[in-house]
């Protein structure tokens, strides 16, 4: 079934020009479009299906500096406070609260993990705060277990993956851009090597700027241009259960369950790295770049099956600007999940939190978490392509970044002095080998 998500109202044809338009509706997209909305651009937004329907609403919903690779963490400290500002300015509920999240172990080894990035984080100006066994046993009391270690983020929280991109995404409209549900972009149109348009199933928008935040598909949609983007996904299956169980933490991450207090009082099971990994063509093709990534998380892949190949968001075939494509016939990424894994998921919950051995299960969820062979993203204006910008790649760890990410690639795209040094987010680093370059946390 799909996870919850807003449904939101918006015209149905598209504007024959536009400043920039921005393909794809999920959290990377909507806040692109709402910084750029905000800085009087003329922007378009088009959503092949509906907004924020497929990860953007299918992920915990964690907003998090803790545990980033070094990479993300200047991202992550920004988008905290670009969190609470949308909010005000938007005057509805994003869900986003700084309420602080709480990790656990009883494993030396990952203590001493957490310890080590946590000095160098320290360093940064990141509130990260190492527990002791009685301060981790005290704070997990809802275990009713005793804990070797710790660690307390006050600083980070959640938001509602539920509202908060169909929420953005009519901030991009009352700012006075547009945005365009179940009109899936095609193409590019090009004049002297550069960005002259987009031609949508909905007809052809004229513009010298366009943002490719197309998730999963963007691989499939850069590869028709033909710059190479390297990406992969995997099937993260995820569970919720109903309220009545106020007692628990409001965020709890151990090994082998994390959990988190949904916006309606329910909250969010999942088990954090624990995926199927179905082929495709793109991933199939692009294997070498993937290898070390592979290599080191073996532990937590599963093997899938076929339902991403039939989706066709990681097809390496041409396609036409004049036909209906595989967006076209695939309007929203909805794979099953795991019956194995929902199980194994509630089954580990129940045994760690006795609180939610009676608690009802409301819904079970899929998506396709699309990630780099380094799981950093790109977010880059250097493509080959003059006028396009591609953000995308966000390898799980998205969603609490997405207005940063957003508010870099208006920086870029206006010329103005970036959120954040960009170097590290470029294309062109995949250009080598990836051994030693996997993110560590």
């Amino acid at each position: 079934m799909p996870a919850p998500c807003l449904a939101i109202a918006t015209p149905d044809a598209v504007p024959s020009d536009a400043d920039c338009v921005v393909i794809g509706g999920g959290i990377v997209g909507v806040s692109a479009a709402y910084w750029l909305a905000r800085a009087g651009q003329k922007v378009v937004l088009v959503e092949k299906g509906a907004v924020g329907a497929e990860q953007s609403s299918r992920n915990w919903g964690w907003c998090r500096q803790q545990n980033r690779d070094a990479r993300e963490l200047p991202l992550s400290t920004h988008s905290l406070s670009l969190w609470e500002e949308m909010g005000a300015d938007l005057g509805d509920s994003l869900g986003f609260s700084r309420c602080g999240l709480l990790y656990l172990s009883n494993n030396p080894d990952e203590i001493e993990g957490w310890a080590r990035w946590g000095r160098f984080a320290r360093g940064e100006g990141i509130d990260t705060r190492m527990l002791t066994a009685e301060e981790a046993s005290t704070r997990g009391a809802a275990t009713g277990r005793s804990w070797a270690g710790g660690v307390w983020s006050p600083t980070d929280g959640t938001a509602d993956p539920a509202r908060a991109a169909p929420l953005i995404a009519k901030g991009v409209m009352k700012h006075g851009g547009h945005v365009v549900q179940t009109c899936a972009a095609r193409g590019l149109e090009l004049e002297a090597g550069r960005v002259a348009g987009v031609v949508t199933e909905k007809g052809t928008i004229r513009t010298r700027a366009v943002v490719v935040a197309g998730g999963a598909w963007a691989a499939s949609f850069m590869y028709q241009l033909g710059v190479a983007f390297p990406q992969a996904a995997v099937r993260s299956s995820i569970l919720s259960v109903r309220a009545g169980t106020p007692d628990l933490p409001a965020t709890l991450h151990t090994a082998p369950i994390t959990v988190t207090r949904r916006a309606n009082g329910g909250h969010t099971l999942a088990v954090s790295g624990l995926a199927n990994l179905d082929p495709t063509p793109g991933a199939l093709r692009g294997m070498q770049h993937f290898l070390p990534m592979f290599a080191r998380r073996w532990r937590v892949l599963r093997p899938g099956g076929a339902q991403a190949w039939r989706a066709g968001f990681e097809t390496r075939q041409r396609w036409s600007l004049d036909a209906p494509t595989p967006m076209e016939r695939m309007r929203i990424l909805d794979p099953r999940p795991s019956a194995r894994l929902i199980e194994l998921t509630l089954r580990r919950a129940r045994d760690l939190l006795p609180a939610l051995r009676d608690a009802e299960v409301d819904a079970a969820w899929a998506g396709y978490i699309d990630s780099t062979p380094d799981g950093v993203p790109v977010i880059d204006g250097d493509t080959g392509i003059p006028g396009l910008v591609l953000a995308a790649g966000l390898s799980g760890h998205g969603f609490g970044i997405g207005p940063g990410v957003g508010h870099l690639v208006a920086d870029i795209l206006l010329g103005r002095p970036p959120l954040t040094e960009v170097g590290q987010y470029r294309l062109a680093r995949f250009g080598g080998s990836q051994w030693g370059k996997v993110a560590e946390f």
